[in-house]
């Protein structure tokens, strides 16, 4: 799983049949140990998760497992909303 931070929505009215229903987020990967900006990802939200939210997001074969249709072609799927971080630098 990886840490990120919600910073927008993605609306698509055409999109394949098995994404129906879902709710797209763009999520900024960031690790908390090594801070830099990396690429933005489209992530399922499966929590109801908002902008600004840090959140864990589930990637590949375990990403696919949160949505209805286990053959869906999702990558990244947001599964948690953090509440908080604790990050010890030794």
């Amino acid at each position: 799983m990886i840490v990120g931070k919600v910073v927008g929505n993605v609306w698509a009215t055409r999109k394949e049949e098995s994404l129906n229903g879902l709710k797209f987020m763009i999520v900024v990967p960031n690790d908390p140990v090594n801070p830099g900006t990396r690429e933005s990802i489209v992530a399922v939200d499966q929590v109801g998760a908002g902008i600004g939210e840090s959140v864990l997001v589930a990637q590949g074969s375990s990403a696919r497992k949160t949505v209805q249709h286990a053959d869906a072609p999702v990558d990244a799927a947001i599964v948690g909303i953090i509440d908080e971080m604790e990050v010890r630098k030794d």
